[in-house]
């Protein structure tokens, strides 16, 4: 159960299904969680997302209203090609290389581009899956990103955090944060956990959506996050 828990991060359900799935091993639910907490991974915050370890402790904040903060990222993810991937025939099998020779052209299926924007008060996300990560494309998300907000009742947005990414660099997301009347602050470099919210989003969404399931095309992967 620990080995499950810090490979998949699935929760007490998830985990007692995995145990009847993969060993056999019935345990209901509630159960599994008094033994997470037993041995101190109950919480997903206090275990390292790729490793699973134990995390040392960290500093923990949470602005006071709605808009005083806004985490914004981009996460990458690789277009399923035509018949599925690796993920779902094995890398290097013929099915995957052949999956990939199915559509136009050269059969490079290129990337996904998650953008996100996270209320670091109330944990309101909002997440677009597009095409690239250009400046235009960013500012594009920011504003209807603000819209989607102030839908919600946030209706300012005080301050957004970003890392150093070439299009939060550039004058055009400068002119689209003014035009809202928000103030840019960026993560220091190489430093991620700065944006620890949205990363950890991020995670979610990598767990929850995007490799939770096989898809036969990128379409229905996308459709999928639109019905869930």
């Amino acid at each position: 159960m620990e080995v499950l828990r810090r490979q998949t991060k699935h929760g007490p359900a998830r985990l007692a299904a995995d145990l009847q799935r993969l060993h056999g091993v019935t345990l209901a639910p509630a159960t599994v969680h008094r033994i997470l907490v037993r041995r101190g991974l109950n919480r997903l915050r206090d275990l390292d997302p790729p490793t699973g370890q134990q995390l040392r402790e960290v500093i923990r904040y949470e602005h006071d209203r709605v808009g005083d903060l806004v985490h914004v990222d981009i996460k990458k993810h690789g277009r399923i090609p035509t018949g599925g991937g690796r993920r779902m025939h094995g890398v290097g099998t013929e099915s995957a290389r052949a999956s990939k020779r199915t559509g136009p052209g050269t059969g490079k299926v290129g990337y996904t581009y998650l953008h996100s924007a996270l209320d670091d008060h109330s944990r309101l996300a909002y997440t677009e899956a597009l095409d690239d990560e250009k400046a235009v494309t960013a500012v594009a998300f920011w504003n209807r990103a603000a819209s989607f907000f102030a839908a919600d009742g946030i209706t300012r947005i005080r301050r957004c955090l970003t890392d150093n990414g070439a299009c939060y660099r550039s004058t055009t997301w400068a002119d689209a944060l003014a035009a809202t009347g928000t103030k840019h602050k960026r993560t220091r470099p190489y430093t991620p956990r700065t944006n620890g919210k949205v990363e950890r989003y991020n995670g979610t969404l990598t767990r929850e959506w995007a490799y939770v399931r096989d898809y036969t095309t990128e379409y229905e992967r996308r459709v999928d996050s639109r019905s869930s």
